[in-house]
């Protein structure tokens, strides 16, 4: 008998996590007690909290902040009741949420504190972004959004900074996502999303507050496989406007100073800060590129800054020509000749010559590096392909070579004087 391995991705597990949980900080006699609560939801009856954790079968719970303060050295902690992932109304629920669906709208979160000037649309798949933008109005920032890489974003979770319109949530309806969060829904608009009936639809009130959470910390911590822990402050980015980013300068060991010869343009500025509060939310090694607002290629993950540049470069490329073929054939570019048979074999052809031709989009991009370049090599990735500016930590012993590098090709870089690594 065949085995429904379905079962698994529908089972809710049990957890035998406590109701309430506590961690202290103790010094001496001085402790500093941090309390949680287990945070559950009843759908259909059931009152459950997580429905498992990154795999099925996996016991998981999620635990509120409720009470405590913490304060170490001269970095205080985020107080208690501040709610946003933690606490969400589940407003719409197929069935409860998993450790993922709730992570990946927390990292959606932590990007969109940064960016809440201006109406910005996220979506979020395995913890990372896979396309991020912002415009003058929620539509058109969703809509850039997803298109920047649409067969990413399939079940992914989508975050919106600004109350979710009728014209919003139609769009969001045409695809398949498994989350979808927002400070409030208008009329309507529920409507609309009980027709995906397994959608996941959460209001967190205190989206409306993120800016008060941009310089909060909180402790992060990691457990090791031998039961161990380590704790660190929750990472902040120092540069968060244009003014607090420094034209790339160095001095080699002979004295001999090197230092980008252009400026950024007042929309390179303007993308490289957008560019580096995205790369807060993006798991390291990474590269992005973006272009007016929006993520062109994200690079993540990798183990050499090289390589991470290409894959960057090389989704773009492949994004780019799904598009446009979903655009012209409304068919994915990888299924052109599955439905059309040697006509779509044509239209293939005529997709990369105009992908090639585009650079695949990333002819006046601007790059951005989570880390320093070690070598010039990484920097010639971008630049092969048309990029005017760069932002990265700088600090490497070789900034010199890649200051030249980009003087060499008009491309101008500025540095922020902090890495961005998240593991």
């Amino acid at each position: 008998m065949a085995i429904d391995l379905k079962v698994a991705y529908k089972t809710i597990m049990d957890d035998h996590f406590t109701p309430e949980m506590e961690i202290s900080f103790i010094d001496g006699v001085k402790r500093q007690t941090l309390k949680y609560e287990k945070v559950s939801w009843v759908i259909d009856g059931e009152n459950k909290g997580l429905r498992y954790g990154e795999n099925p079968g996996q016991e998981a719970a999620m635990y509120k902040l409720v009470n405590g303060n913490l304060v170490l050295g001269d970095v205080t902690a985020l107080t208690p009741g501040h709610y946003l992932a933690s606490d969400p109304e589940l407003l719409q629920s197929g069935k409860h949420p998993g450790k993922t669906n709730l992570t990946d709208a927390d990292n959606a979160l932590n990007i969109l504190r940064y960016l809440d000037d201006t109406p910005c649309a996220i979506i979020v798949k395995h913890n990372n972004p896979c396309g991020v933008a912002k415009a003058s109005t929620l539509a058109e920032a969703y809509f850039r959004a997803n298109k920047a890489d649409r067969l990413a974003a399939f079940g992914g979770c989508i975050a919106l900074n600004r109350e979710v319109d009728i014209e919003t949530a139609k769009l969001v309806a045409e695809a398949y996502a498994e989350v979808v969060v927002a400070p409030e829904f208008a009329p309507g608009v529920m409507e609309i999303f009980n027709t995906k009936k397994n959608l996941r639809v959460m209001r967190i009130n205190n989206m409306a507050k993120l800016t008060k959470f941009v310089a909060q910390r909180v402790v992060d911590f990691k457990s090791l496989i031998d039961g161990g822990l380590v704790a660190q402050w929750s990472f902040v980015p120092e540069a968060r406007k244009a003014s607090q980013l420094m034209l790339a300068e160095c001095t080699t060991k002979d004295g001999v100073v090197h230092k980008t010869k252009r400026a950024p343009t007042a929309q390179e500025y303007d993308d490289l800060i957008f560019g580096w509060l995205v790369e807060a939310g993006v798991t390291s090694n990474s590269v992005l590129y973006i272009k007016d607002g929006v993520t062109v290629g994200i690079g993540t993950g990798e183990q050499d800054r090289v390589g991470v540049a290409e894959i960057a470069r090389d989704k773009a490329y492949r994004k780019l020509a799904d598009w446009i073929a979903w655009e012209k054939y409304t068919t994915p570019y990888n299924e052109l000749v599955m439905k059309f048979g040697d006509e779509g074999k044509k239209r293939m052809a005529a997709i990369d010559e105009e992908v090639k031709a585009k650079n695949g989009g990333l002819q006046g991009c601007s790059m951005v590096s989570d880390a320093f370049f070690p070598f010039r090599d990484g920097a010639e990735v971008g630049i092969r392909e048309g990029i005017s500016a760069i932002v990265q930590p700088g600090g490497a012993m070789r900034d010199w070579d890649v200051i030249d590098c980009c003087n060499d090709a008009n491309v101008a870089m500025v540095f922020t004087g902090q890495r961005s690594f998240r593991h």
